[in-house]
């Protein structure tokens, strides 16, 4: 049967790997005025929040409290105002958004200049607010702009891109920060100079962007964000694998905001090391992640492959019950704060890193293809409103994170304790969401037997319709032919199976979870027969991938064989 032509954006060639991405204008510009943001906040907010610990005294804000302060005041617009910005990510062209933001955020960092230069605490408060809107209109542009711009073998190599320049530009941003404001008598002003110097860079980038066409010009906004949150909620849900992509992302979030927000106090109280210590920390971490955003792509096969959802699942508790167990085996310290070369040199540090390290590579594997399986099967007419509610969920499981982990140090828990008790708990969340979404868990196994047992050299790949019903008619080779087919299917796709395969102990299972639809002769059972084909017909209704194996048996030189009835 014929198939019809595959979905494509941007260039009509096969780039060699994600890296030559960055020399397109599709993807070259958003890449840079991305980077360029992210730093910016974060050069903004660290230099902040060291200079009112630090370096200058104010009655009215505690340097406790500092840092808790102006992460509450930045998160904020994410939960007020991501609805209504999903909404404008829908209705206009999202290179002219792009623009707006990037101008917004030169006129935020010409006010928060002002502010520093004269050390007004109040003026960089409402920098920090204002900072978060910045962020909270960029969020859905951004996640919503790439899959206009490049097509799905793309995706996940654009996603990966996306997420290790940003955990780069946070790496940076703070660095520059720290760095900037630690100059005697003139770091306030070094930073003011900093931040607009990055806020012009994302604005000249900006202006490289191409046109990409609002999704849905004719959408009325609703101005009330109650009611707006709510229903983007409510339309993020009616695709229940989109909405749980969406809580797994959000339960990353929650994963590194703990780690994040301890890593000063970890680096203190149970490294016994220094400011220098803790930065390392941050570098380990941003890099761990950077380098499991960038295997994506090849580990996928440059397809969305949300098998590596459950590998870097598994990757986050074993690494994080190591971690808890590494600090447990740590000799005890008596002294002053170890710096860098102490640190690295002392016994067991070495194991702390790498658990550290590779946490946070796992934490790529896993939130990148989530990423991907949202843009690819949200409805392109609301795909920003979907990544508006994304955003929403991120903002409560982050202040969520921040209120847990307080209240169980409060409660006595140890730093190491409550990131051993993390790994648990994500060996728990990762098991509901699986079981909730099978296709994560069997798109696994199939990740593993094509990487394993089975050498897989795949031709024609595209001749697989990115959206819309389709019929794939397949010869028999293996009892497990379905597993491989899964393995190598960008979509989900429903088999019509052999009744007596269907019931075979162990993979059985496995066909269940797919769902796999079993039939039988119909001389033999036909109300198994009638099922069958009710079934079949109701997934071609609906849009979706349905597989037969029409030779009626295993074939046994490889090719085709007759079909039969």
């Amino acid at each position: 049967m014929s198939t019809p032509a595959p979905q494509t954006h941007g260039s009509g060639h096969e780039d060699p790997n994600q890296f030559a991405l960055l020399r397109q204008r599709r993807f070259a510009p958003f890449f840079w005025t991305q980077f360029s943001g992210a730093a910016n906040d974060n050069l903004f907010k660290f230099a902040f929040t060291v200079m009112v610990t630090y370096q200058i005294n104010v009655a009215w804000l505690q340097p406790a409290m500092a840092g808790l302060v102006i992460g509450a005041l930045f998160i904020l617009p994410f939960l007020l105002f991501s609805a209504t910005s999903g909404q404008l990510a829908d209705k206009y062209d999202k290179k002219v958004l792009i623009r707006f933001v990037k101008r917004l955020e030169m006129a935020i960092m010409a006010l928060a200049a002002w502010g520093f230069f004269s050390h007004n605490v109040p003026v960089l408060l409402g920098c920090t607010f204002l900072m978060g809107l910045h962020s909270t209109l960029f969020g859905p542009v951004k996640f919503a702009y790439l899959p206009q711009v490049l097509n799905e073998r793309e995706l996940t190599g654009g996603n990966g891109m996306v997420e290790m320049g940003t955990f780069v530009a946070i790496l940076v941003g703070n660095i520059l920060g720290g760095l900037l404001i630690s100059m005697p008598e003139v770091g306030a002003q070094y930073v003011a100079w900093g931040c607009l110097a990055l806020a012009c860079a994302g604005l000249v980038a900006a202006w490289q962007l191409p046109p990409t066409p609002a999704s849905d010009p004719q959408l009325a906004i609703n101005w009330n964000p109650v009611t707006e949150t709510w229903r983007n909620l409510k339309l993020a849900h009616q695709g229940i694998a989109v909405f749980r992509s969406l809580l797994g992302i959000s339960w990353m979030w929650f994963v590194g905001a703990v780690f994040l927000g301890n890593f000063p106090s970890f680096a203190k109280e149970v490294l016994h090391g220094d400011e220098q210590v803790a930065t390392l920390l941050l570098v380990v971490f941003s890099v761990g992640i950077a380098i499991g955003s960038l295997l994506c792509e090849m580990l996928s096969r440059r397809m969305v492959e949300i098998g590596l959802v459950p590998l870097g699942a598994l990757g986050m508790t074993v690494f994080a019950i190591d971690l808890y167990l590494a600090c447990s085996a740590l000799p005890a310290h008596a002294g002053a704060a170890l710096g860098l070369a102490a640190f690295v040199q002392a016994p067991g540090h070495a194991r702390v890193l790498v658990d550290l390290g590779l946490l946070a590579l796992s934490a790529g594997l896993y939130s990148v293809p989530m990423y991907a399986l949202i843009q690819l099967r949200a409805q392109p007419t609301h795909r920003a409103r979907i990544i508006a509610a994304n955003n929403i969920l991120n903002a409560l499981f982050m202040v969520a994170a921040s209120v847990i982990a307080g209240l169980l140090l409060k409660s006595g828990f140890s730093i190491p304790e409550l990131f051993g008790l993390l790994g648990l708990a994500n060996a728990l969340v990762g098991l509901y969401i699986f079981l909730l979404v099978p296709e994560y868990l069997l798109r696994f196994v199939a990740f593993v037997l094509s990487h394993t047992v089975y050498r897989l050299k795949l031709q024609g790949t595209d001749r697989i319709p990115t959206e819309g019903a389709a019929l794939l008619i397949c010869n028999h080779v293996s009892f497990i032919d379905a597993m491989l087919l899964m393995a190598v299917s960008p979509r989900p796709v429903r088999f019509v199976m052999d009744h007596r395969i269907f019931a075979t102990p162990v993979l059985g299972w496995m066909f269940r979870l797919a769902k796999a639809i079993p039939i039988a002769p119909q001389k033999e059972d036909p109300a198994t027969y009638e099922r069958a084909f009710a079934a079949a017909s109701q997934v071609l209704r609906e849009g979706d991938l349905l597989a037969i194996f029409p030779e009626g048996g295993i074939t046994r030189d490889g090719q085709l064989q007759p079909f039969k009835g």
